[in-house]
């Protein structure tokens, strides 16, 4: 008879990911969210909209409801403003008179919030386990190491990182600490400029894509002007003689979402839909953005379809909540809008934030109960909000 190896026998023990992910253990501070307190209303509820709706009332302009572009209708509807992460941040610090900032996003987005925020308002995210994959590729220790690798190399000294918006407040402060700069979607090529203004080398966190595609695509950089970092390989994955050639140090992060388009999916739509526009976002693969017409952040993919004119037909690489609402709004502008692959895709986190999760979290408030804060520690929010403050000042 073959013996039964068990991790008993092994004496292996799991790792606090492994909790996590089985839901036995809580980290605050991760991505990955952490438990949901309280009871949830049933999703079957039929009084779910007219909850949501008196509760909101029975707040007033002590809340601020804050939907970001990829979430679900159900949600979106009860949003006060919609956009992308930084401009949602902005509008909220822009209403100083809200108690509450009820941000239906994601974790680092309500970071975000609380950092451009007044000490008198206080963040809610309706649930802590919305999270971004992509913002979970790179820790705060995960930097720390790859920063000291650059020392090693003699690179540190004239390398400036930049973070994309999509990262955690951790690793904002590791920006600003550092002289480097944050960057959105729409502003990564100013960042960069920046950034080659005041050193050789720049180190992109945490999205390769967007680092690759904003280097090569709208700086004239080349490939081989580029290197990835891998934080789980020794050393990166890559050689002192490689970082010491490179100008761009990409890290090895990417969305879940933006990162499953392939140029096989480009390749098949224009054969499904001749004359076909096909728009995506930077955050997609190199090979993917090459081929595509048109690319841009959210803000951008929205105001191209409206601009569009009727009788175009377009096939969008990002998130498909967002995609199937541009669908349905320019329907009667007989304006063809279908999703870039044809598998479904939402963003599984971002979906984490539903009409219960919203409802339980608006009536927890109307009933002056503060749940599911999002409050960055003094030190975090002084580095990251002076990274931030540099993307504001860029020219």
């Amino acid at each position: 008879m073959r013996a039964v190896t068990t991790a008993q026998t092994l004496d292996v023990q799991p790792t606090p990911l492994a909790l996590l992910l089985l839901g036995r253990e809580a980290d605050p501070k991760s991505e990955r969210g952490v438990e949901c307190p309280g009871d949830l209303p049933s999703p079957s509820d039929p009084d779910l909209v007219e909850r949501a709706r008196a509760a909101k009332a029975k707040l007033g302009e002590k809340v601020f409801v804050l939907g970001h572009h990829y979430q679900r209708d159900e949600v979106i509807q009860f949003a006060d403003v919609t956009g992308d992460s930084f401009k949602l941040a902005r509008d909220a610090a822009a209403r100083p008179q809200a108690e509450y900032i009820v941000f239906c996003g994601v974790h680092f987005m309500a970071e975000s919030a609380d950092i451009l925020t007044t000490d008198d308002q206080q963040v809610v995210l309706p649930d802590l386990a919305a999270g971004c994959s992509m913002a979970d590729m790179a820790t705060a220790e995960q930097v720390a190491e790859c920063w000291d690798v650059l020392a090693e190399a003699g690179v540190a000294d004239v390398t400036v990182p930049v973070s994309y918006m999509n990262s955690s407040a951790d690793i904002k402060a590791f920006t600003g600490k550092h002289g480097g700069t944050i960057c959105t979607s729409s502003n990564a090529k100013r960042a960069l400029d920046w950034a080659f203004e005041q050193g050789e080398k720049v180190l992109f966190l945490p999205d390769q894509h967007l680092g690759r595609n904003t280097a090569v695509r709208d700086m004239g950089l080349s490939l081989e002007d580029c290197v990835v970092y891998n934080p789980h390989k020794p050393g990166g994955g890559v050689s002192t003689e490689e970082l010491r050639a490179a100008k761009m140090i990409l890290w090895r992060g990417h969305c879940s979402v933006h990162g499953r388009f392939s140029l096989e999916s480009v390749r098949d739509v224009r054969e499904r839909i001749p004359g076909v526009n096909v728009l995506v976002h930077p955050e997609c693969k190199h090979e993917v953005v090459a081929a595509a017409d048109y690319v841009g952040s959210t803000e951008y993919i929205i105001k191209a379809l409206e601009a569009a004119p009727a009788g175009s037909k377009w096939a969008i690489g990002t998130e498909l909540n967002l995609v199937r609402r541009l669908a349905n709004r320019f329907a009667d502008e007989d304006k063809e809008i279908v999703f870039l692959d044809k598998t479904v895709c939402f963003c599984s986190t971002m979906n984490r934030i539903d009409l219960p999760h919203l409802v339980w979290a608006l009536e927890s408030l109307a009933e002056g109960n503060l749940v599911n804060r999002i409050q960055v520690d003094p030190e975090t929010e002084k580095f990251a909000k002076l990274a931030l403050e540099r993307m504001l000042a860029l020219p």
